[in-house]
């Protein structure tokens, strides 16, 4: 009996070690599934975090990525306008030159045919065409040759009309028709005012205003011809005529002054003994 009753102690005791070890493996595995648990939250937000970090990484990458093929894109496209506004520019300007190459074939061909007609003029000795048609010709392309020779040309009709003019006002001078003398010394003079007929031209001239009252449109040019003349006879006559115009239009000290100059500077002119009697009579008079 009490063999009996230690091996029940015996087994209650197991019984009771059993449940301990039981309680202990049922803590043990609950901590082991709460450690598991934990461990399982934490793979998974390290999961997660690594994803969008990986995420991140490929976006940033992508971006760079198309930066950098844009501004490569950009600077072909820069490249390729630049070139193509080259080449725009220079058929612009090759365009440009074509047109001022056919302008300049246009107007020289227009130029000589100007010329040729011109040269008709000339040879036909149509003077006063060949003068009016000067100005315009001048206007065109021609080469310095073409416009020197044109340029005698005319040089020559002027002096030829002048020639002819002055003769005329010479004839219209002898008959006395005052208007059409003046007229035509004033032509003369306009054709051309450096040939060797204009100083005598100029001194007629004066005499035909003086016959049609216009004293004060000849004494300039008396007073330039007495002065400036190269032409002693001229210079003579022409300070004389002055005398006489300054006495028409009573300006007396003028012609005062201007007769004792004369007397002074012409001792032999034939015009001499006339200055000094009218220098007496004004100096009485006046």
């Amino acid at each position: 009996m009490d063999q009996f009753d230690d091996e029940l102690r015996e087994i209650k005791r197991e019984i009771v070690e059993s449940r301990g070890l039981i309680i202990k493996t049922n803590n043990l595995t609950n901590a082991l599934a709460a450690d598991l648990k934990t461990i399982s939250k934490r793979q998974l937000g390290f999961e997660r975090r690594a994803f969008w970090n990986s995420a991140s990484a490929n976006l940033l990458f992508v971006l760079v990525v198309i930066g950098v093929v844009k501004l490569a894109w950009d600077a072909r496209i820069d490249s390729v306008q630049a070139e193509t506004k080259q080449a725009q520019d220079k058929i612009l300007k090759l365009d440009t030159d074509v047109k001022e190459m056919q302008r300049r074939a246009d107007d020289r061909t227009r130029a000589e045919s100007a010329a040729a007609a011109f040269y008709e003029l000339v040879r036909a000795g149509r003077r006063q065409e060949i003068i009016d048609g000067f100005e315009a010709l001048r206007k065109e392309p021609l080469s310095r040759a073409e416009i020197a020779f044109f340029t005698d040309a005319v040089d020559t009709a002027r002096a030829e009309l002048g020639i002819k003019s002055y003769q005329l006002g010479l004839d219209h001078l002898r008959t006395g028709r005052w208007h059409e003398a003046a007229v035509a010394f004033e032509d003369a003079i306009r054709m051309k005012e450096n040939a060797a007929h204009t100083p005598s031209a100029r001194l007629n001239l004066a005499r035909a205003y003086r016959k049609l009252n216009r004293q004060r449109d000849a004494i300039p040019m008396l007073m330039q011809l007495s002065e400036a003349s190269a032409d002693k006879e001229i210079t003579d006559d022409a300070m004389f005529l002055l005398c006489e115009c300054l006495v028409d239009i009573q300006a007396w000290n003028d012609a005062k002054t201007t007769l004792r100059a004369f007397i002074r500077r012409f001792p032999d002119s034939p015009f001499l003994n006339d200055a000094r009697m009218e220098l007496a009579d004004i100096s009485l008079k006046h």
